[in-house]
């Protein structure tokens, strides 16, 4: 049984005549009065034993905008059900009206929708929805939580998504690039054409040479069906905020947008989040399918307050790709000891494949190394300076070992990845 506000308000009332005539009878008569109303008011009050609810399948919704929740209340009782429906929605779900009037007639159903704007990305539940059956007066009510769970997977925003368009245009440019712009193997042959001043003579085709009585050379665009491998680090570094973010969202811009440009090059495209164990997989199985598994495998991650297992890598990779592929190390520069972890695993995988190590950098280090107006400021300047110098160190040791390192601010790190993906191409050496 639920008391209402009326109620109170009217026991406060009976209580005004005890201040101004005194004696135990009126108090006695007045809480009497009350109490009956109340416990008529409950009678007549609509049961909610032979009430059930409904949800629809869960549904799944891009962090930032908007979602409706839906539930169906089934009245099955002899008497209407007049009273409030609250959803038990958690805070980050941002419901907007989690309480709802409801007035079910007797033997039908009513459908009552609430409206989220969730505010952080991940599975969202709700498990269950409390009613309540006010009589006609609305001093009291019947009250009863029914179990109805319900979910909503809110997916990564993908803003990095206005990229895309333009590293596309690059992308088909490369296509009609001839064999001297890309050099190196792993390229397919396109057509042929006359020789010009400057052509690598490797490229001439003798055959159709001696056919048409004029020197013929091959022209070749990049070769498609290539592996593009993404790994995700999802250890303690990845929980850090750098601008509005977690460097583990924005590793999760970057690969949403290298993803699904590499699959519209026409490579093969595999992701997996690691620390100690897998946390996500997702492949593209069939063109145009890869955004869709990806924000799919990445809504739930978290990151993990422990250390990545980099000597696992590099057997992570090799169950994914036996071949020469393209492999994407999204990680932090800032980690404890690289020389015992992302050093040796990175030579390691640089023995076989082309690696890539595309790492967040703070903005504010920046400005605290410009900002010395005072000692404070001085100290700042100094430790932020230490900060890229160490940064800087352990980029030009990665590439001393053929690695590629992208070193850039959140904003920056999703474009500045695609387009090492497509000079990488461009070369020849995917």
């Amino acid at each position: 049984m639920a008391i209402s506000g009326r109620f109170v308000a009217l026991v406060l009332l009976g209580l005004v005549p005890v201040l101004l005539v005194p004696g135990w009878l009126t108090v006695l008569a007045t809480v009497a009065l009350l109490a009956a109303l109340a416990c008529t008011d409950l009678v007549f009050a609509g049961s909610l034993r032979r009430i059930s609810l409904v949800r629809p399948a869960p549904e799944n919704v891009t962090l930032n905008n908007q979602a409706n929740a839906v539930f169906t209340v089934r009245n099955d009782g002899s008497r209407a059900l007049r009273g409030s429906a609250r959803d038990g929605w958690q805070p980050s779900a941002g419901a907007r009206n989690p309480v709802q009037d409801i007035d079910v007639p007797a033997g039908e159903s009513r459908r009552y929708t609430v409206r989220l704007q969730p505010v952080r990305r991940g599975d969202l539940t709700t498990p269950h929805v409390t009613l309540r059956s006010f009589g006609p007066l609305r001093l009291a009510a019947r009250q009863r939580t029914i179990d109805c769970p319900g979910s909503l997977r809110v997916l990564p925003p993908f803003h990095s998504r206005r990229h895309l368009p333009s590293k596309l245009r690059k992308l088909r440019e490369l296509d009609g690039k001839a064999a001297v712009q890309i050099r190196g193997a792993g390229t397919e042959f396109d057509s042929l054409r006359d020789y010009v001043r400057g052509d690598d003579v490797r490229s001439i085709d003798w055959r159709a040479t001696a056919r048409r009585s004029a020197v013929v050379v091959r022209t070749w665009r990049p070769e498609r069906d290539r592996r593009v491998v993404m790994v995700l680090d999802t250890s303690r570094t990845s929980a850090a905020r750098i601008g509005d973010e977690t460097r583990l969202d924005t590793g999760m811009e970057a690969a949403l947008l290298l993803g699904v440009l590499a699959e519209r090059g026409g490579d093969r495209v595999d992701f997996v989040a690691f620390d100690r164990r897998t946390r996500a997989r997702a492949a593209s199985a069939g063109q145009g399918n890869i955004l869709g598994r990806l924000v799919q495998a990445m809504a739930p991650l978290e990151a993990e307050l422990i250390e990545i297992d980099w000597p696992a890598v590099p057997a992570q990779v090799r169950a994914l790709s036996a071949h020469r592929s393209l492999v994407v190390l999204l990680t932090s520069l800032d980690g404890g000891a690289p020389e015992e972890g992302l050093l040796p695993a990175a030579e390691r995988l640089a023995s076989q494949h082309v690696v890539v190590v595309a790492a967040v950098r703070d903005p504010q280090l920046g400005t605290m190394l410009h900002d010395r107006s005072d000692a404070t400021g001085v100290f700042r300047a100094a430790a932020a300076e230490r900060a890229l110098l160490q940064r800087a160190a352990l980029t030009a040791e990665l590439r001393r070992h053929g690695v590629e390192v992208v070193d850039a601010e959140p904003h920056e790190l999703p474009p500045r990845l695609a387009d090492m993906y497509i000079r990488l191409k461009a070369a020849g050496r995917l």
